[in-house]
């Protein structure tokens, strides 16, 4: 449901309770929100505001944001003209998203002030405006004029003027027959035509107000029990309620809906849970896939490395032949002219004396074509060395970088795609493009000390643990874990390292517990069957210069289980 009209009326009906409240702190933690700080009968409340196209909003908040060291401009104006102010009224016009908080400030000269904050909620139209007693405007979070195609200036030391609608205000509807009258002669759906004729009703609310009302047709009946039902939304602000809506087991919306337990500012700290859970996994979502992007255009890049370094082997397979050409060339060179011709055939004293047909240059000597065949095979010889070696630590760099993108595909919190991002700057394969991202977002890199909190598992009377991402993995593996606790992973698959802690009592059952837990966190979660490796943590080494994460062990048993059956 959209934070609608309907839904800032009852918002704001809550936060009358707040006027008279001192302000004693604002903040912007990003370039869509600001946070008042208040006090009042000696209790502390944070009132947030949001223009976000997608989350704009009012409400009091619980939640705590991450400010910035220097604060923006226009948090450093409102904190010249607000800070220490007191909220003198809270209002809205109608049912417009448009909130005007009154705001009594004591100047230079020991006087007393109004300013007003106008908060203008809608979508992408939103926006924070600082006015004076007179309407002029001090200045505003987003400034608007006629070359922004907008139809008013938000400029400072601009009179203010109200945003236009052509919309019916239905708190100024006299009675039902003034509802009915505006509506009854449209040929629209019913949801439609509410929505379109009068302003501050979303369609999610009106779709909620005709379920709600068991509303089938259009008949004056029925739109008499829609309009009361609104019109008890309206007068009833201390008996509402929010419902959540779940979609595949996740809360994807909340409907306002008449009746319910309602304590204190419910409405204002379901919003604030709400679309603080919403941005969370936004924020979430949004910053694993830029770390995603980037890693997968590495991996790309890798994947194209190896394609032409086996391009570059299977020429290199051809080294054996240019010898022996030159070899045959060199042991024949009494029998042939210094004729220049494009090919020779000779006999090969390696098969049997078969006759070979050996192509020439037609430009150069027989002499000549064996010394460009012995430099050929010299050069693809010397290349063979230095390729398999590339070859060998692209493989690992790529086995690597899969690693990471499965820990990315599994990540769950902001917190852990952080640690990745951090352990990836540490690598050379990604620091280069980790600076290009930093710099592009202007992010100061500031390191934090690393807090391993591995997934545990208590499985009859057994503590089991799973490492989250490779720094974890070596962290759990070399240092928490002892040499005669039992370790854990899946066979040639990208997945979690899993100790068992050493129990004198250790039997076949917990063990393939652990098996199914290492497979349940891997690639192969899905699968069934899956390989999983096991020997003491005394077994298990990390070679030196290694990626994090990247082990040799020995001394290993293997399982074959089903991680759809660990309970």
């Amino acid at each position: 449901m959209a934070f609608d009209g309907i839904v800032a009326k009852s918002i704001v009906t809550e936060l009358t309770d707040i006027i008279g409240s001192k302000i004693d702190k604002i903040y912007e933690p990003d370039r869509n929100t600001i946070i008042l700080g208040l006090y009042t009968q000696g209790k502390h409340f944070a009132l947030n505001i949001c223009i976000d196209a997608h989350n704009c909003r009012i409400n009091l908040t619980t939640h705590s944001r991450i400010n910035p060291l220097v604060a923006p401009s226009f948090c450093m104006l409102l904190r010249k003209h607000l800070i220490g102010g007191i909220i003198s009224n809270i209002s809205m016009i109608g049912l417009e998203r448009l909130i005007n908080i009154e705001i009594k400030t004591i100047n230079e000269f020991n006087e007393i002030e109004e300013k007003n904050l106008i908060v203008e909620l809608m979508g992408r139209h939103s926006n924070i405006i600082l006015t004076n007693k007179n309407n002029i405007i001090v200045d505003a979070m987003r400034h608007l004029d006629s070359s922004s195609n907008s139809y008013r200036d938000i400029l400072p030391s601009r009179t203010y003027t109200f945003p236009n609608s052509d919309k019916l205000d239905f708190t100024a509807l006299k009675d039902f027959d003034d509802f009915y009258n505006n509506i009854s002669n449209k040929d629209d759906d019913l949801i439609k035509t509410i929505v379109d004729t009068f302003t501050g009703f979303s369609t999610s609310f009106v779709k909620s107000a005709i379920q709600s009302c068991k509303i089938e047709s259009n008949s004056k009946n029925d739109l008499e029990k829609l309009y009361n039902y609104i019109i008890n939304i309206l007068n009833s602000p201390n008996n509402l309620s929010f419902k959540k809506i779940y979609k595949n087991d996740k809360v994807s919306d909340y409907v306002l809906a008449y009746g319910g337990l309602s304590e204190k500012f419910s409405l204002n700290f379901f919003i604030d849970d709400f679309y603080f859970e919403r941005e969370t996994s936004e924020s979430f979502i949004n910053y694993r896939n830029s770390i995603l992007k980037l890693i997968l255009d590495i991996l790309k890049k890798y994947n194209s490395r190896l394609i032409s370094i086996n391009s570059k082997l299977e020429e290199c397979k051809e080294m054996d032949k240019y010898k022996l050409y030159g070899e045959l060339i060199t042991a024949n060179l009494y029998r042939l002219n210094d004729n220049h011709s494009s090919h020779i055939e000779l006999e090969n004293y390696y098969d049997n004396n078969k006759i070979i047909d050996i192509p020439l240059d037609i430009k150069y000597s027989p002499q000549t074509n064996a010394k460009r065949y012995f430099k050929k095979y010299s050069k693809l010889k010397n290349a063979y060395k230095i390729v398999s070696i590339q070859k060998t630590e692209t493989e690992a760099e790529l086995n690597y970088i899969e690693s990471i993108v499965y820990e990315l595909e599994n990540c769950s919190t902001l917190e852990e795609v952080q640690d990745i991002f951090e352990e990836i700057s540490d690598n050379i394969v990604f620091k280069e493009r980790v600076k290009k991202k930093e710099k592009k977002n202007k992010v100061s890199k500031k390191k934090k000390k690393y807090i391993f909190s591995p997934i545990e598992y208590d499985i009859d009377g057994y503590k089991i643990y799973v490492g989250r991402n490779n720094k974890e993995n070596d962290w759990l593996t070399f240092t928490f874990a002892n040499k005669d606790d039992l370790w854990f992973h899946t066979k040639d698959i990208h997945g979690s390292h899993v100790i068992l802690k050493a129990n004198n009592s250790i039997n076949n059952e917990i063990l393939i517990k652990c098996a199914q837990i290492a497979a349940k966190h891997s690639k192969a979660s899905i699968s069934s069957n899956v390989p999983v490796d096991y020997c003491y943590v005394k077994f298990v080494k990390k070679p030196s210069g290694s990626k994090p994460g990247m082990v040799i062990f020995t001394n290993n048993k293997t399982l074959n289980v089903n991680p759809q059956d660990i309970k």
